[in-house]
């Protein structure tokens, strides 16, 4: 079957975007733009419209440009750190910072995340008004399509505010590009608010999940959002809802929000759901960002974050990467040795050609000349150094990052995986853990089951006895620890940490507790603060 493309259709610029509390004339008149008054005047116009806040995504969901969402979600957590790698990785000390949770309001990182999802919402906002406003057979769509297209795009930028909420607490809605010029925060409790009504008031309008739409917000898709906004409603507004958790879990579990492409279900291995074929094979990806390198020259470029400095050697690929992220070892040794996904989602130990399994990949930098191997440690041992610390890292330092196999350049599917953004499998999650919490903490059976029938793809025949949960061993403390082999790379890791009550007051490798819990939220950019005079800082942080 062949990939829905997204970017089949080019978007001519005619958006107006809202980066933060800026605004953009609308009176100036266009010589090299086309004004929106002229556009949607055909259905391509309006689908190009529609698309163009999901090729806006790649920048600020995936680890596929710098400053995303990702990466203030997993280097500021416990399982994975860009450490400085000799003469590599310092950047101004970005990482460190993130990693030791001493970022300022000057972050580049914090900045360009905040411009980037408030411009993303800023597509989502313009197009589902200028829809909205016209009438359907002048664009060349039905009044049915018409809804679809306008619910799909409020519910992405539900999905916008529920991200920018997590990570920067009370912040300005908006949902008219440019008015009002300088917004005003919004109270936390009052966003959540907005969102759920967003997504209630438009979930049941959308299409459902089919190979023409995958990659866009579909039903299962918002109903997958509200799930995840009822399972942190407690930390986001001081009101737990496990209730209306379980209850939007059980809509997408029952397949109440609806398929095309067959029964939704769990994929049976550890691969095929992030597998360059996982849009065709994976029978459990509810919402993705896609990819088709053979179509566009788009791929998702994890590469610049997770490869080495010669990692297409590794995969028999085109591409290498900055040598950045890995698992720090505190974080790696909390996967068993026969935990399946420790083998198969990190690479560790020597490396060889994919086109040849007895030719080693050589370093190029401490290990120049020598075997590439992976370690379970950063430090410098070339030197002879034990000391472990952000600062001590080699290009060899720690597991890496081998969830998604793009395959040889010669696959005819090279680099074409779609980025997973929710899956059945976490669906399974959310409920479980909303079934615990109903229950004091405490394990019921059925979320004993929940998580057994994701874990037992994670352990051989002969190791699962010994390795499925009980309603003994299935403690919160030990669903976090769980979570966190699960889905790690996933981008999930900083706002479980911060549901579980241990962001702030646990440590883990280099990092020591702080026991502050302003850091739990991000501080209003001072870009942001210094051309808006209406927002407020969030506690703990200077507004210079």
């Amino acid at each position: 079957m062949k990939k829905y493309n997204i970017f089949s259709y080019l978007l001519v610029a005619f958006a107006l975007v809202l980066t933060g509390g800026s605004c953009t004339d609308l009176d100036e008149k266009l010589y090299s733009k086309i004004g929106s008054d002229n556009y949607y005047n055909n259905k391509d116009e309006v689908i190009s419209a529609i698309l163009r806040p999901y090729t806006h995504a790649r920048a600020w969901i995936a680890p596929t440009q710098q400053n995303s969402y990702w990466r203030l979600n997993e280097y500021a957590a416990d399982q994975i750190a860009w450490t400085t790698k000799g003469r590599h990785g310092y950047d101004g000390g970005d990482w460190i910072r993130l990693h030791y949770h001493t970022w300022h309001i000057r972050e580049s990182t914090i900045t360009n995340s905040w411009n980037l999802m408030y411009s993303g919402m800023g597509y989502c906002s313009d197009a589902a008004n200028n829809i909205a406003k016209r009438d359907a057979a002048q664009m060349g769509i039905t009044q049915q399509e018409k809804d679809e297209f306008v619910a799909e795009m409020k519910v992405l930028r539900a999905y916008h505010y529920l991200k920018l909420m997590d990570l920067f607490g009370n912040i300005p809605v908006v949902t008219e590009v440019g008015t009002p010029v300088s917004p005003s925060n919004m109270p936390r409790a009052e966003v959540f608010k907005f969102i759920e009504t967003e997504l209630l008031e438009n979930i049941d309008n959308l299409p459902l999940l089919s190979s023409k739409n995958v990659g866009r917000a579909t039903r299962a898709a918002g109903y997958a959002m509200l799930a995840e906004l009822y399972l942190n409603a407690e930390v986001w507004t001081g009101t737990a809802r496990w209730d209306d958790c379980i209850k939007a879990c059980d809509y997408i579990m029952q397949n109440k929000a609806g398929s095309q492409i067959g029964t939704l279900g769990l994929d049976s291995d550890l691969i095929t759901t992030f597998s360059n074929t996982n849009t065709t094979n994976s029978k459990e990806n509810l919402f993705v960002l896609t990819y088709d390198y053979q179509s566009s020259p788009n791929k998702c470029g994890w590469n610049g974050d997770f490869y080495h400095f010669a990692q297409k050697y590794i995969y028999g690929g085109l591409s290498n990467g900055n040598n950045g992220a890995v698992v720090i070892p505190s974080a790696y040794d909390k996967f068993a040795d026969n935990d399946l996904r420790k083998s198969q989602w990190m690479l560790i130990g020597p490396q060889f050609y994919f086109d040849d399994p007895t030719k080693p990949v050589l370093g190029t930098e401490e290990y120049s000349g020598q075997q590439l191997t992976f370690v379970n440690y950063i430090y410098r041992a070339s030197e002879g150094k034990t000391q472990s610390t952000m600062y001590d890292g080699e290009e060899n330092s720690g597991a890496r990052f081998n969830k998604y196999k793009p395959g040889p350049s010669s696959d005819p599917h090279y680099w074409s995986n779609d980025w997973v953004l929710y899956r059945l499998t976490e669906i399974n999650y959310f409920k479980a853990e909303a079934l615990m919490r109903k229950n004091g903490g405490n394990a019921t059976q059925e979320a004993v089951d929940l998580i057994n029938a994701c874990r037992i793809r994670a352990f051989s025949d002969a190791d699962w006895n010994s390795n499925k949960y009980t309603t003994s061993t299935l403690t919160l403390d030990e669903l976090i620890e769980e979570r966190g082999r699960e889905f790690i790379f996933e981008g999930k890791r900083r706002t479980d940490l911060i549901r579980f009550g241990k962001f702030t007051s646990t440590a883990w490798w280099d990092h020591t507790p702080t026991d502050n819990k302003n850091v739990e939220i991000f501080p209003i950019p001072y870009n942001q603060l210094s051309t808006n005079v209406n927002l407020i800082q969030n506690p703990g942080y200077a507004s210079e």
